[in-house]
């Protein structure tokens, strides 16, 4: 959540009027905003991890939420000058046709059938990496 509000401007959370105490640092946004994280809007989608060897390495965690859980938007922190030069909502069809890597392309699938799914948390999270040079998908 705090990844997604510094990188986007989005707080996922919900509105409260009641004051809110918190340590220094980026949650104070949230707290001025009168905005409360709520993790129960995160759904967990899948892990991956880069394969062996790659000068670049992630192990990555790939979490979706409902538009609907953006509590508040601060403006100016996707441009030019960010880590995010525009924000679009895409319906997942759409997002398909872009140029992504291949693991969000697997990602964005997992998402479609989450989503056809009824988005449970009993929806199996999987893990995709290298095996013995073997693309494999395990369920966490």
């Amino acid at each position: 959540m705090r990844e997604t509000y510094e990188e986007t401007g989005l707080m996922l959370g919900a509105r409260t009027s009641a004051p809110i105490e918190t340590p220094p640092g980026p949650w104070q946004a949230f707290a001025k905003a009168g905005i409360l994280p709520d993790l129960s809007k995160i759904h967990f989608v899948a892990r991956a991890i880069t394969p062996p060897k790659r000068p670049l390495r992630f192990d990555s965690r790939f979490f979706a939420a409902d538009s609907s859980a953006v509590a508040h938007r601060v403006e100016g922190m996707v441009g030019p000058e960010a880590e995010f030069v525009e924000l679009v909502w895409l319906p997942i069809n759409e997002a398909r046709s872009l140029d992504m890597p291949g693991i969000t392309a697997v990602v964005l699938e997992e998402l479609a059938d989450r989503i056809a799914t009824g988005m449970s948390a009993e929806h199996p999270v999987p893990l995709y990496r290298m095996l013995h040079k073997k693309f494999v998908r395990e369920i966490l």
